[in-house]
């Protein structure tokens, strides 16, 4: 049976325009989810929005629109930026769709009957913005004002005894920890798993789950005029997008086929929601935990995370007509290390780009398909059987490519897999220049080392192109297509393919224009950044 392979992102609130942060998250999960469809797993990659709740209700009304209106304006955004940054999800998931009320009402009335839902009455310290409540030991004092540790925006006490339904968080504090110990890479980067052992260890409390403030939201199918806490609503997209909660069969068998989760993306700031909150609904419902959380952390500029009120944020599209596409993917999911925090900025972005990009990369693509042209009037020459025994050090170092990228990308860890494509380019473009065609080609005596060297350096390029592949989808392709390769996009078994030798003799080839001319930092400039 094909092995699946189910990742997803958080599902961004719709409040906020896609920025950098959303843009950094899904771009790390696209990356991840292309190399495994590369390496014959059946992918489902998932993103969407978080639509529900009461900064959404009081947005649409700021607005003069309902709140469907509202988030159905802001939802074609995020779709549009995925697009133009090469996202391939397999699905996009809304909140307010009837496929994710359906789950959650069905998720909902499964923790109800099993006794794990009460209802009491709740006061506390709430930030509207962070949709969260907050003991008063987390709460942060600001000049005499009590402030959201999260957002640092002022908090407001809810004092007047709403009555809500409550989960009981509190009884799987044992149960987590002890998932935690026998799971050790079930929470990553470890300072992260660190960061929430020590929560849980502190205790934890029961959850409100339910408003009736206000009607925003999926209604309690066992207590009328009850709407689910905007978190809880969210969390469950994770099932409701493949089949829970269906009447379908299909669907159901689709829940079955993909669930648990191979890896769910988050950002460090949502971690606790996804490794304590969640993993013990899931627990409270019987059903099994996702295998991996992987927190990564902030994008920081000028040592600050980046943000509107700091007059340092920059949106995606801003950069990608700087760098184009497939050099932004490559530039944040290469330089900065994935799972920490990670300094970004312009000067850097120029750094990687033409030394990684224009000088390393496009130079070797740009030299060896010139002079294969040239050399031999645009075709892949036959290896010379004469050549078979002699030293072959790109062969030997690209032989080794698939076992180093793997490992790599299975522990999530993009630099070191670009890293090892990046080795073998680097030894291509010094075995071009101490190969010396255009010396080769001076003597006829010397022609079948002519032939061996063009053919090593096409074929080294032909297999660094998928393994460049998830990073810069475009650029592989436009390589496949000047060696007469073919849909890159079909590649299913990426081991098999990048086995030594497979380029075919007789292909044209096509020199084309510079894939990527080169930037000079002066020339740029781009303001808040």
């Amino acid at each position: 049976m094909e092995q699946t392979y189910y990742l997803t992102t958080p599902i961004y609130y719709v409040n906020a325009a896609p920025h950098m942060g959303t843009a950094y998250t899904t771009t790390a999960a696209d990356i991840l989810a292309r190399w495994h469809r590369m390496d014959g797993r059946d992918v489902n990659f998932l993103t969407g929005l978080d639509e529900h709740g009461q900064k959404v209700a009081e947005s649409a009304e700021e607005h003069g629109m309902t709140p469907q209106e509202w988030v159905d304006t802001i939802a074609p955004t995020f779709q549009e930026t995925w697009k133009g940054l090469d996202i391939s999800n397999d699905d996009f998931i809304r909140t307010t769709e009837e496929r994710h009320v359906k789950g959650v009402q069905a998720f909902l009335q499964r923790l109800y009957d099993k006794g794990y839902l009460y209802k009491a009455r709740y006061e506390g310290w709430y930030c509207v913005h962070e949709e969260t409540y907050y003991t008063e030991s987390e709460v942060v004092e600001l000049d005499g004002v009590k402030v959201c540790p999260e957002c640092k925006r002022p908090l407001r006490y809810d004092n007047e005894g709403e009555e809500n339904w409550f989960f009981k968080l509190s009884e799987f504090g044992d149960k987590l920890l002890a998932y935690y110990e026998e799971h050790p890479d079930f929470i990553c980067p470890e300072t992260r798993r660190n960061e929430v052992v020590a929560f849980v260890k502190r205790g934890l409390k029961d959850l409100s789950i339910s408003r009736t403030t206000f009607d925003w939201g999926i209604p309690l199918p066992f207590d009328e005029g009850h709407v689910t806490y905007v978190w809880f609503d969210a969390l469950i997209n994770y099932i409701t997008a493949i089949g829970y909660g269906s009447d379908d069969p299909e669907k159901q068998a689709m829940f079955e086929h993909y669930w648990p989760a191979d890896v769910h993306f988050v950002g460090k700031d949502i971690i606790r929601f996804h490794c304590t909150i969640w993993p013990a609904m899931l627990m409270a419902a019987g059903l099994p935990l996702p295998k991996k959380v992987f927190a990564h952390g902030f994008l920081l500029t000028k040592g600050e995370k980046m943000s509107k009120s700091k007059g340092n944020a920059v949106g995606p599209a801003d950069l990608v007509r700087i760098f184009g596409v497939d050099a932004y993917r490559y530039y944040f999911l290469s330089d900065v290390q994935f799972g920490n925090d990670g300094s970004i900025s312009m000067e850097r972005m120029v750094q990687v780009y033409n030394a990684d990009l224009a000088n390393t990369w496009g130079n070797l693509c740009s030299r060896v398909l010139n002079m294969c042209g040239k050399y031999f009037d645009g075709q892949v020459p036959a290896f010379p059987d004469s050549q078979a025994d002699a030293p072959n050090p790109l062969r030997d170092l690209a032989e080794g490519l698939y076992a180093e990228y793997s490992a790599a990308m299975d522990v999530i860890d993009y630099s070191g897999a670009a890293d090892a494509v990046g080795k073998v380019c680097t030894l291509a473009n010094h075995y071009v220049e101490d190969s010396a065609p255009w010396n080769l080609a001076k003597s006829e005596e010397t022609a079948d080392e002519l032939a061996a060297v063009i053919y090593n350096a096409l074929e080294a390029i032909r297999i660094m192109a998928m393994f460049y592949a998830p990073f810069m989808p475009n650029t592989s392709a436009e390589v496949f297509r000047r060696l007469s390769l073919g849909d890159i996009a079909g590649i299913d078994d990426v081991e098999a393919a990048a086995r030594w030798g497979q380029l075919p003799a007789g292909n044209a080839v096509v020199k084309g224009d510079a894939l990527f001319p080169r930037l000079k930092i002066e020339e740029i400039s781009l303001e808040g950044f």
